[in-house]
C-alpha cells in the first residue's frame, strides 16, 4: 500500500513538474509587456555636420574659456561656465540625443587637458595654478555630466519629479 501511495505521490509530482516545465506561450494575465526599443537615429549628412559643428565649437569654447576665466576672475569664470552649460545643453536640444551633449563635452575636455599639459619654452603655462583654473576644470566637468544626464533622462522619457512621491 505504501508503494501505491508513493507511486501516486511520485506520479502527481511528476505531472506537476511536467506541467510547470512546459511554460506558457503568451504573457501572463495582468503582466505588462515591455515596450519595444526605438530604432537608433540614422546618420544623415545634416546630423554628421551638426556633430562636427558641435565638436569644433567645443574646442573653441575651451580655448575662449581658458582665456576669459583668468582675465576677469569672478565674472570671467562664471561666463566661461555659463558658455559651457549653454553649449552642452544646446547641443543636446539641437540633436535630441545624449551625444549632442557628449560630443562637445569630450572636445572641451580633450582641449582643456591638452592646454594644461602644453608648456612654452619660457616655462609658462596657459593655465595658472590658481583657484579659478581648478574651478573651471572641475566645474566644466560637472556641467558636462549634468547636461549629459539631463539629456539622457529626456531621451528615456523619465519624469523630472521626485521618485516614489
Amino acid at each position: 500500500m505504501s508503494e501505491a501511495k508513493g507511486g501516486a505521490a511520485a506520479g502527481n509530482g511528476a505531472r506537476r513538474a511536467r506541467a510547470g516545465a512546459g511554460g506558457t506561450s503568451g504573457p501572463r494575465p495582468g503582466a505588462s509587456a515591455a515596450p519595444a526599443p526605438e530604432p537608433a537615429p540614422r546618420s544623415t549628412p545634416a546630423r554628421v555636420g551638426t556633430y562636427a559643428l558641435l565638436l569644433i565649437t567645443g574646442v573653441l569654447v575651451a580655448i575662449a574659456g581658458a582665456l576669459v576665466q583668468a582675465a576677469w576672475f569672478p565674472g570671467g569664470l562664471a561666463l566661461a561656465l555659463l558658455a559651457l552649460g549653454g553649449l552642452f545643453h544646446g547641443g543636446a536640444l539641437a540633436t535630441g540625443t545624449t551625444a549632442g551633449a557628449l560630443v562637445p563635452g569630450a572636445a572641451w575636455l580633450v582641449t582643456v587637458f591638452l592646454l594644461i599639459s602644453d608648456t612654452r619654452p619660457e616655462g609658462d603655462f596657459l593655465f595658472g595654478a590658481g583657484t579659478g583654473s581648478y574651478v573651471f576644470l572641475v566645474g566644466g566637468i560637472v556641467v558636462a555630466v549634468i547636461c549629459t544626464t539631463a539629456a539622457q533622462m529626456r531621451a528615456t522619457g523619465a519624469s523630472p519629479g521626485r521618485v516614489g512621491g
